[in-house]
């Protein structure tokens, strides 16, 4: 029974996204390999809301985020929570078009708007305090490996939407750091549960190779988190 689940929960995770990397896909196979009595693994999802603070006028976009997480027994219930947000995008909408350079272009895109899509992958290194068995805070430093920045180009014209994305990940340094805080929810007063929550990410790095404008990011992640392989086996039944 318990296999047949793991087979269910993979098979959604496959149909659901495309996009998922293989080592979540492996997270999912080895989760009773990871879990101990002091370690809780299990796979993160959710959805973002960020933004890039250091540029006025700019909009939110919402992402949705996978990885797998550990909460490491400390002392009590102290825990170290860390992990890989595997698939995490940030950046910002609603910003005005620059120009590229060509009159042609220009024209066509003239009053539209810029997205600034940054990806990365996330590393979380944070302390976590459970209070009354279910209720946890949890806050620390965040560290992020970016890559594949995107500017978006978007304009509506002639009835339809016009889409242009250009690689700008040369305008873009590789690190991402800032501080991370946050309050969650488990389900069960069992250590290892489900549990919901919310974290707030501020970005202390300018992440912008160009001396122009600066670029920090900010997001508010919003998680589930179910813990993989942390079920306990039923014992046999003696004959």
């Amino acid at each position: 029974m318990k296999n047949f689940r793991k087979i269910i929960l993979l098979s959604l995770l496959i149909m659901f996204s495309a996009a998922v990397n293989a080592q979540v896909l492996i997270s999912l196979l080895l989760g009773d390999a990871l879990n101990t009595p002091k370690i809780e693994f299990g796979l993160e999802g959710g959805w973002s809301h960020s933004y890039i603070y250091s540029i006025d006028d700019t909009d939110p976009i919402n992402n949705f985020d996978l990885g797998f997480y550990f909460h490491i027994l400390m002392k009590n219930n102290s825990y170290l929570s860390t992990g890989v947000k595997v698939k995490s995008n940030v950046g910002g909408t609603g910003m005005p078009v620059y120009s590229m350079g060509d009159a042609s272009f220009d024209s066509v895109f003239a009053g539209g708007t810029l997205t600034k899509k940054i990806p990365g992958f996330y590393v979380p290194i944070l302390f976590h305090q459970r209070i009354k068995q279910k209720w946890y805070i949890e806050a620390g430093p965040q560290l992020g490996l970016l890559y594949k920045q995107l500017d978006i180009f978007e304009v509506e014209k002639m009835g339809g939407d016009l889409e242009f994305k250009l690689d700008v990940k040369d305008q873009y340094k590789h690190i991402d750091a800032g501080l991370t805080a946050g309050l969650g929810y488990k389900f069960s007063k069992v250590q290892k549960s489900t549990s919901i929550g919310v974290n707030y990410y501020y970005g202390l790095v300018d992440v912008s190779k160009n001396p122009e404008y600066k670029i920090k990011n900010s997001a508010f992640y919003f998680f589930v988190k179910i813990p993989i392989g942390a079920t306990p086996k039923e014992p046999k039944e003696s004959k």
